[in-house]
C-alpha cells in the first residue's frame, strides 16, 4: 500500500493505529520475557511492504532523521532519571565501559567480520562500531517484568553505561565511514576529532543543563502548559547547537539531562513525567519507522553469517571488552559476567546502520541487514535469558514493593513524615527567594502557605516573604534542618 500525500488523514490514522497497536503489544513483553522494543520492531515489520500491512516505506533518510531526534530526546530523559549519587561510586567503571569497552568491541567484531565475510577490514570495523553500543533500558524492562532486581552497584553501572556509550558508537561509526569514503585519511586523524567532540559535547551539555535550570526558574511563564514546550525546544537546541560547533550532540543532551535531574527547578515532577512519556513515544515511533524500513526477504540470505557475528559479539567480543575494562575495578567475576551478558543491542545500532546507506558505502545494504538481524538475535536470546542468568550468578535481588506515597518526596522516600507549621522570620536569608532556589532539605514538601489572610498553594516559583507560615510535610531530621536554615 502506497500512502498518498494528497490527504494527511490516512497517514495520521495509520500512524496513530500503529502506535496504539505497539502499546497494546508491549503488554505481551512481560509474558514473553522479551524487551518491548522487539515487539515494536515486529509491529513495524508486519505493517511494512512485505507484511500484512503492505505499507511501502523505503527512505533511510527519513528513518535516520526520526531516529536522531528520537535518540536525542530519549537520552535527555535518561539523564533526567539518572541519580548522580548512585552513579558516583561507579563513575569511572561506567565511563570505561562506555568508551574503552565500546572501542574494544568494535575492534574485535570488525576483525571477525573481515575474517568470515567478503568485507574489508575497514568495512568490518564499521559494522563492529555500529553494533558496539548497548541498550540497558531494555534490560531493566525485562528484569522488572520478571520481578528481578540487581544487587549492589550493578544497576547504576549499567544505567551509566547505557546512557553514555551511544556517543562513542556514533563517533566510531562516522569516523570509519569517513575513512572508507576517503582512503587518503588515516585512523590517527580520528583522535583529535574524538577529543574535540567529547570535550565540546561535555562542556556544552553542562552549560546547557545550567542554562535550562536558570531559564525555567526565571522565565515565569503565564501558562504552565508552556513549560514542557520550553524544555523540548531547549533540548533540541542543545543537541543541534553542540553538533553544529563540532561537539557530540548526544553526549550534550545526556549530560544536560543529568544536570537538570539532579537539581531543583519549577514543575520538576510534571516535566520529568512529560519527558518520560515523550521518550516512550519516541521509542515507539523510532522502532516502527525502522521496522517499516526492513525487508524481511533481504534478511534471509544473511542469516548464517548473522548468527556467526551475533554469537561472536555475545560470547567473545562483549565479555572480553567488559573483563578487560573492569580488570582493576571492585567487581567480582559473577558481576562482570552479568554485565557481559546484558550487552543487549537496541535501536541505536539500527539507526547507525542507516548512515552507511546514505553515505553510499559499498556494503551498506548488507551491513544494514546484518545489524538488524544481530539486534533481533540479541533481543531474543539475551533478553529472554537475563533473569535466569542473574539468578544463576546470584546477583539478583527481589524488587522493592510499591512504596510510592501520596506525596512524591523526590529522590528518597519519606518513611516517617509529619505535618508542621513553620514561620519565615523577618530577617531570614530565604526571603525574596523562589522555593525552588531556597535549597530546602530533602524529604521536605511545602503543602500550603498562609500569607496574612491568604492561603496559597505554592509552586517552585513562589517567592517567600517575611511572616509566611508554611505548612510543611517532612521527616524529623529534614524539619530540624529547615528550621535551622530559616534562623540563619
Amino acid at each position: 500500500m502506497q500512502l498518498s500525500t494528497s490527504s494527511i488523514e490516512p497517514i495520521i490514522f495509520i500512524g496513530a493505529l500503529l502506535v496504539l497497536v505497539s502499546i497494546i503489544a508491549s503488554r505481551a513483553s512481560a509474558r514473553l520475557g522479551v524487551p518491548a522494543l522487539l515487539l515494536f520492531l515486529l509491529v513495524g515489520m508486519l505493517a511494512g511492504s512485505e507484511g500484512p500491512g503492505g505499507i511501502h516505506f523505503d527512505d533511510p533518510s527519513i528513518a535516520r532523521s526520526i531516529g536522531v531526534v528520537a535518540l536525542a530526546l530519549i537520552l535527555f530523559a535518561g539523564g533526567l532519571d539518572t541519580n548522580w549519587k548512585s552513579v558516583q561510586p561507579v563513575l569511572w567503571q561506567g565511563l570505561g565501559l562506555s568508551t574503552v569497552a565500546v572501542f574494544i568491541t568494535a575492534l574485535l567484531v570488525g576483525w571477525f567480520v573481515s575474517a568470515v565475510t567478503p568485507f574489508s577490514l575497514l568495512e568490518g570495523l564499521l559494522l563492529g562500531s555500529i553494533v558496539s553500543s548497548t541498550d540497558a533500558a531494555a534490560v531493566f524492562a525485562v528484569l522488572r517484568s520478571r520481578s528481578v532486581s540487581l544487587r549492589g552497584n550493578l544497576k547504576p553501572l549499567l544505567e551509566l553505561e547505557s546512557g553514555s556509550n551511544d556517543p562513542m558508537a556514533v563517533f566510531l561509526t562516522t569516523g570509519f565511514i569517513g575513512l572508507i569514503a576517503n582512503p587518503a585519511s588515516s585512523f590517527a586523524g580520528l583522535i583529535p576529532m574524538f577529543i574535540q567532540q567529547m570535550t565540546l559535547g561535555a562542556l556544552i551539555g553542562y552549560g546547557a543543563g545550567r542554562m535550562m535550570i536558570y531559564i525555567i526558574n526565571h522565565l515565569r511563564l503565564e501558562y504552565e502548559g508552556l513549560y514542557p514546550v520550553l524544555t523540548l525546544a531547549l533540548v533540541l537546541i542543545s543537541y543541534s547547537g553542540a553538533s553544529i560547533v563540532g561537539g557530540n550532540g548526544f553526549l550534550a543532551v545526556y549530560i544536560a539531562g543529568i544536570i537538570m535531574g539532579n537539581n531543583d527547578f519549577i514543575h520538576k515532577r510534571s516535566l520529568v513525567r512529560f519527558h518520560d512519556g515523550l521518550a516512550w513515544l519516541m521509542q515507539i515511533t523510532m522502532f516502527l519507522a525502522l521496522g517499516l524500513l526492513v525487508f524481511p526477504s533481504h534478511i534471509l540470505p544473511i542469516i548464517g553469517i548473522g548468527f556467526l557475528v551475533a554469537a561472536f559479539l555475545m560470547i567473545v567480543a562483549r565479555p572480553v571488552s567488559v573483563f578487560a575494562t573492569l580488570a582493576f575495578a571492585k567487581t567480582n567475576t559473577r558481576e562482570k559476567t552479568l554485565v557481559s551478558w546484558v550487552g543487549l543491542r537496541g535501536a541505536v545500532p539500527i539507526i547507525l546502520a542507516t548512515f552507511p546507506l546514505l553515505a553510499g558505502i559499498r556494503q551498506a545494504d548488507m551491513i544494514f541487514n546484518l545489524v538488524f538481524f544481530i539486534v533481533l538475535t540479541s533481543a531474543l536470546l539475551q533478553g529472554s535469558s537475563i533473569p535466569k542468568v542473574a539468578k544463576w550468578l546470584r546477583v539478583d535481588a527481589p524488587l522493592p514493593g510499591d512504596t510510592e506515597a501520596a506525596y512524591d518526596m523526590g529522590e528518597e522516600e519519606c518513611i516517617i513524615c509529619r505535618l508542621a507549621e513553620v514561620r519565615v522570620p523577618e530577617d531570614s536569608e530565604l526571603i525574596g527567594k523562589q522555593i525552588v532556589e531556597a535549597g530546602l532539605p530533602e524529604n521536605t514538601d511545602i503543602v500550603l502557605l498562609n500569607r496574612g489572610r491568604r492561603i496559597i498553594i505554592p509552586t517552585g516559583a513562589t517567592i517567600l516573604e517575611p511572616g509566611d507560615v508554611m505548612l510543611v510535610l517532612a521527616d524529623e531530621e529534614s524539619l530540624k534542618r529547615l528550621k535551622d536554615m530559616l534562623r540563619t
